[in-house]
């Protein structure tokens, strides 16, 4: 490893170069610090500053004793994985084909005039009809409403408009995949907060604020993968909590709202000043509708603005406007609420079933969502994988971890597209895989 330089900056230089060209690959560790200087004959402190410009750059990870080693392309779960063969998909986290709308009719519908460099990046009918739907859950004056490309692109932006590499980031434990992985590609560092069946427990995002987490993200209701929603009385810990961290950036991903059977609770007291409350409509118009609203504070809307700057990575003014002819609908409108029903019914068949076996969640147990959260008192790889020789794809729960060594003993069902027999089948094989008897 031929390093080189005799300034912190010449020695990252050095290492970016050899990245480059392929003599450091992935994975392989760095002198450590004392070794190269003495090899360099520079300072330590040249050398560790040289790995910190790596570190920030991307290029590198710290790992404690472990040392310094080159990053690659972070290998990142996703949902919507295809399991193909003869699997039953209980794993995806897609919602119902049969329950989204026609999204081809609302393009073809209403007057339409195409938006050319210069013109508002926000649709100006959208805009009002999401400033009335904000209006009474977001009780405080000069918010201002913004469209990206789907709530994790919100909130990934968001984030970098406030923070850098290193900085920590509150999340929920378990969590979503895409909040993980937007994390680990951004080279921000994961505080994990357990979640009770009332949202974030309080006490633990106290302890990340006063750790030093600089932004939290959390899901008000139907949360992936547990389908839990903050409680009123939760929301009210919540904000006192927050509160006391008025500079931290709060992020609300209300992912589910339109198709949720539960109230709304904001976590975000008047004390915080840079917020965002976002709602994307993949789960009741369709995944493949890349759009989400944003409400946000003045000077977050004016970072954001900057970051969609018209004439590069606005949000299709086309695909605003057939967003707006569905949200206005009456027919979606329709569709929607049948969903809701839809989907509470088909979650309720699983945990039927579930009960009737003694698997699972107590009886108070109601996930709102699309997918169900399975306690199982053993290590949930085997399970899936047992799951899996018997037709079922699910996810199992360490996928989900936010820290360190969560989520072993959970898998993650999808219930969205279940039917009655489907969910006496497959309590009958995970019963089988458990060696669970009826109760």
């Amino acid at each position: 490893m031929q390093i080189s330089g005799t300034t912190a900056a010449e020695i990252a230089g050095s290492v970016r170069d050899l990245i480059a060209s392929g003599r450091l690959a992935s994975r392989d560790l760095l002198p450590p610090v004392r070794k190269l200087a003495a090899e360099l004959g520079v300072n330590r402190n040249t050398v560790a500053s040289a790995y910190r410009q790596l570190v920030a750059a991307g290029e590198a990870e710290t790992r404690g004793r472990g040392g310094t080693v080159v990053t690659g392309v972070p290998q990142l779960a996703g949902e919507g994985a295809w399991f193909g063969g003869r699997l039953i998909d209980l794993a995806s986290g897609n919602p119902d084909p049969e329950l989204l709308p026609d999204a081809l009719r609302a393009l073809r519908g209403g007057e339409y005039r195409p938006a050319l460099y210069g013109a508002p990046s926000v649709d100006p009918d959208l805009a009002d009809w999401a400033a009335a739907q904000f209006g009474p859950d977001v009780p405080v004056d000069g918010f201002r409403v913004l469209v990206t490309h789907g709530a994790v692109d919100a909130t990934e932006r968001l984030l970098n408009t406030y923070l850098t590499r290193g900085d920590a980031v509150a999340v929920e434990d378990p969590c979503f995949l895409a909040s993980i992985g937007t994390l680990r590609l951004n080279g921000l560092r994961t505080v994990a907060v357990p979640v009770d069946e009332a949202g974030m427990r309080p006490e633990a995002l106290r302890a990340a604020l006063e750790g030093g987490a600089r932004a939290v993200v959390c899901t008000p209701r139907a949360h992936n993968p547990t389908g839990v929603g903050v409680t009123r009385e939760r929301a009210a810990e919540l904000r006192s909590v927050l509160a006391a961290h008025p500079q931290a950036l709060v992020i609300e991903d209300d992912h589910f709202w339109a198709v949720s059977g539960a109230p709304y609770h904001r976590i975000t007291p008047p004390e915080v000043s840079r917020w965002a409350l976002v709602r994307s409509v993949s789960k009741f118009l369709g995944p493949d509708l890349r759009l989400a609203l944003v409400a946000t504070d003045e000077e977050s809307a004016q970072r954001l603005q900057t970051r969609l700057n018209t004439g590069t990575t606005w949000v299709s003014r086309l695909l605003q406007h057939a967003v707006h002819r569905l949200l206005s609908d009456p027919q979606v409108h329709e569709l929607t609420a049948r969903a809701r029903e839809t989907y509470a019914e088909r979650s309720g068949l699983l945990l039927a079933e579930l009960g009737e076996r003694g698997i699972g969640r107590p009886a108070g147990y109601r996930p709102d969502g699309l997918n169900v959260w399975v306690p199982l008192g053993t290590e949930a790889r085997a399970v899936a994988d047992a799951l899996a020789r018997r037709g079922w794809a699910v996810q199992p729960g360490h996928l989900f971890a936010a820290g360190s060594g969560g989520g072993g003993q959970e898998i993650r069902v999808t219930t969205s597209t279940l039917t009655a027999q489907q969910a006496r089948e497959f309590t009958d094989d995970l019963a089988a895989v458990l060696h669970v008897h009826p109760v």
